[in-house]
């Protein structure tokens, strides 16, 4: 998983509430396990009409925000169902913090699994953070999450609060997977112990 430690970019303002994962990755394109390759589907109903054509009402259809890295929304963002392709397709459209005032539960903590940075701010600190954002091309945001704290076009500086343990994974890029294999050495000494005092287990098991 890619680190995160600063942020600098475009940030997009998506003033809507109840955001569910199917209007942020539509169930037919959940056929795929591959994380790339879905940012093209971000928010699809909302971006592209019943013939594909781009709504041009759309924020992520309208420069500068095609190249947003951060998207700003309201309450209860990543509602719905529990699919993890709801980040992977933000993650692969290029953002990577989404700021709000709520979250759904299992959206929130599958962003910090896929090396996305969800920030919560009280409801009027987001709001003038989306009007600031609706600045267009001088939208510029920048977030330090080593300092935990961030700062849009207006020059004003916002500290957010965030798990430690959150932090430390994202900070050093550590999914699941990542956490299990800092303890590689460990689990195979304890194979190796277990191997020489139990060698029937894994005789059975082909090993």
């Amino acid at each position: 998983m890619e680190e995160f430690t600063t942020l600098s970019g475009i940030a997009a303002p998506l003033p809507m509430v109840n955001i569910d994962t199917d209007a942020i990755i539509p169930k037919q394109f959940l056929k795929t396990i591959k994380r790339t390759g879905l940012g093209v589907h971000l928010f699809n109903d909302l971006r592209f009409d019943e013939t594909g054509s781009e709504r041009p009402e759309f924020v992520l259809n309208k420069a500068p925000y095609r190249k947003a890295k951060i998207l700003i929304a309201f309450d209860n963002f990543g509602c719905g169902s529990s699919r993890e392709h709801a980040p992977w397709a933000l993650a692969d459209f290029g953002i990577r913090c989404v700021i709000a005032p709520s979250f759904a539960d299992i959206f929130y903590n599958n962003c910090f699994k896929n090396g996305l940075l969800p920030i919560t701010l009280p409801k009027d600190a987001v709001a003038g953070l989306a009007e600031v954002a609706a600045r267009g091309a001088n939208a510029t945001f920048w977030v330090d999450l080593e300092a935990q704290v961030m700062s849009g076009a207006d020059g004003n500086t916002i500290s957010f609060e965030i798990d430690p343990f959150r932090k430390h994974c994202l900070l050093n890029g550590l999914d699941d997977i990542g956490l299990t294999m800092r303890k590689a050495k460990s689990i195979d000494d304890f194979e190796e112990s277990q191997r020489a005092s139990q060698p029937w287990l894994y005789a059975a098991a082909g090993g």
